[in-house]
């Protein structure tokens, strides 16, 4: 085979994937990226527990983990099984219930403590393969957990998903709030467009005095979210019980639904149904 060759076949293989990524995404109504500035700011905790929470108001939710070399979904969902395949080679999702399908490359691989060590290129074509050669369906909503930063996965993500918006976690605290300003210089880079931003672990109520404390300071989030003319979508307060129930595959809002914490995840996935 010739070089001319070898080109046109990748070529079109490249087309024919682009293809397959335009059928599957036209299936979809709405589309969000979920990024943070810095790692740290519970960002996949937020992501997992959205999708959680659309799902069990009777939507039909994908949700999508590109965050290639630290891949937390599955286990924060108590998913351990690998993904199927369908008689055409599409990829069928885990389902964690009648509503929600899940993927991700930690459900690729047998060993699920070894390192994925790709560059950006495998990336790239991982990414586009979740969306398209991907058994979704028609879905109400997709939501893509990506790694911290603006690096290859969000990069791919707003180049392949034009429609697509982005919900930008936080914490309180300057050093993560200077970093969500670099995400939302990225999404004005990209023409990407930004749903709102989340204050995560604002707040803390001691369990022995009920007393508030404000373990990494507070209304950073809500502040930013002003200056830069963005939606302010909430403040999600830190519990201890989210820690465990993520460490342990259990859903946090079905474990403890009346929560101030659940509350403000309903809150927001009320305000992505009414937009």
């Amino acid at each position: 085979m010739t070089l001319t060759n070898i080109s046109y076949s990748k070529q079109r293989e490249a087309d024919d994937r682009d293809a397959r990524v335009s059928r599957s995404l036209k299936n979809i109504k709405n589309k969000f990226l979920i990024m943070s500035g810095k790692g740290g700011v519970g960002k996949t905790s937020v992501a997992a527990n959205l999708a959680i929470t659309l799902a069990n108001k009777g939507l039909k939710v994908g949700l999508m983990d590109v965050d290639i070399h630290g891949p937390d979904i599955p286990r924060m969902l108590g998913l351990k099984e690998n993904i199927g395949e369908t008689l055409e080679q599409r990829m069928i999702p885990i389902s964690y219930n009648d509503n929600l399908k899940v993927i991700s490359v930690e459900s690729l691989t047998e060993k699920k403590d070894d390192a994925v060590i790709w560059r950006g290129s495998m990336k790239h074509t991982t990414i586009k393969r979740f969306i398209g050669d991907v058994e979704w369906g028609d879905m109400d909503y997709l939501l893509i957990d990506c790694p911290p930063g603006t690096g290859d996965e969000p990069l791919t993500v707003a180049q392949t998903i034009r429609d697509a918006k982005a919900i930008i976690v936080t914490t309180p605290q300057e050093i993560s709030l200077a970093d969500v300003r670099k995400s939302i210089s990225f999404c004005h880079s990209m023409y990407l467009d930004i749903f709102g931003l989340v204050e995560n672990m604002s707040g803390f109520e001691c369990p022995h005095c009920g007393k508030a404390i404000n373990l990494f300071g507070t209304g950073g989030g809500k502040k930013t979210a002003i200056k830069s003319s963005n939606r302010f979508l909430g403040k999600i307060p830190f519990d201890m019980g989210m820690v465990v129930c993520s460490d342990n595959g259990i859903s946090y809002t079905e474990k403890y639904p009346d929560t101030e914490v659940s509350k403000a995840f309903n809150d927001i996935a009320d305000k992505m149904i009414k937009y």
